[in-house]
């Protein structure tokens, strides 16, 4: 769905199919340094258990079991670093990888700095576990916000609980428009141009600088970290935040502050067995009359 902070302004031919190039405008003003082909990107990425992990859920906590579960960078989180890599080489600046979650998170955050990013910020605090949705971009936000970034990239939902939540929330803490679902991207007149992602095909959609884009899985294909690196990702700076060091008070993160409560948890019913039809010469006859009871013939 397209977020409200946009305006239809005029309409372009797109893949496949007509639609509106929708122009994004951030509800404040927009930062007037943004004019040089420098950028400095923001990447939000999160660790999750690795895809050969059956993601399970605590009964007592209601949470997903992370403790003692094989951790990788998020996949979709690690095509939003190679994006931002591939602008940093098209026009210089900065990338810097902000994760939230437990201290050991910043051992699967290297292999973004491994793959090229310049810096990484964890923000890490017991304060923030049973932190929903809006609680995660509350101190993502707080992060950002210590710093002047000129784009913010996120992946479309995350590998694990796929919420898909967080960008908007995030963009609008910030008071960022957000270009969403986007599968092509290019940094042009103090602009992100991007193509959005639909069930019929894509709309052009622009927005000035400093904007927040999510990405989607396919709009590139991330780099494999190189010897080299790996070796120097060991000693690129990684700033560790609290909650207290992003001024986030307890009742704004963790369970406290969380608005969505997970009720109960358990399997979904099973499916009862569907009518079965013997052929016996007349299976036809009887399909075409189970059809036309259901009125779809």
């Amino acid at each position: 769905m397209v977020p409200p902070l946009y305006s239809r302004a005029a309409r372009a031919s797109v893949a496949r199919t007509p639609g509106p190039v929708w122009v994004a405008h951030p509800k404040g003003t927009a930062n007037p340094a943004v004019q040089s082909t420098s950028v400095n990107i923001a990447v939000c990425a999160k660790v999750v258990p690795t895809s050969s992990v059956t993601i399970e859920i605590d009964p007592a906590t209601k949470r997903v079991i992370r403790e003692g579960v094989p951790k990788e960078l998020d996949p979709q989180a690690a095509s939003a670093v190679e994006e931002g890599l591939r602008l940093v080489e098209a026009h210089e600046g900065t990338v810097t990888v902000i994760t939230m979650g437990r201290p050991e998170s910043v051992d699967d955050m290297r292999k973004a700095l491994a793959m090229g990013a310049d810096r990484g910020i964890l923000i890490s605090d017991d304060a923030l576990a049973g932190s929903d949705t809006l609680g995660t971009a509350k101190a993502l936000a707080a992060a950002i916000k210590k710093e002047q970034f000129d784009l913010v990239i996120c992946a479309t939902e995350s590998t694990d609980t796929y919420s898909g939540l967080v960008p908007g929330q995030l963009a609008e803490l910030l008071g960022l428009p957000l270009l969403s679902f986007a599968k092509e991207l290019h940094i042009e007149g103090g602009k992100a141009i991007v193509k959005r992602q639909t069930d019929f095909g894509y709309q052009v959609v622009e927005a000035d600088l400093p904007v927040l884009l999510a990405v989607t899985s396919g709009i590139n294909e991330p780099r494999y970290p190189s010897l080299k690196g790996i070796m120097g990702a060991k000693r690129k700076e990684v700033v560790n935040y609290t909650a207290s060091d992003l001024g986030l008070s307890t009742d704004q993160i963790g369970e406290a502050g969380a608005r969505e409560k997970v009720l109960a948890i358990g399997k979904p019913p099973v499916r009862e067995v569907g009518q079965i039809i013997t052929d016996e010469g007349d299976g036809g006859i009887k399909i075409a009359d189970f059809l036309a009871e259901l009125k779809v013939l």
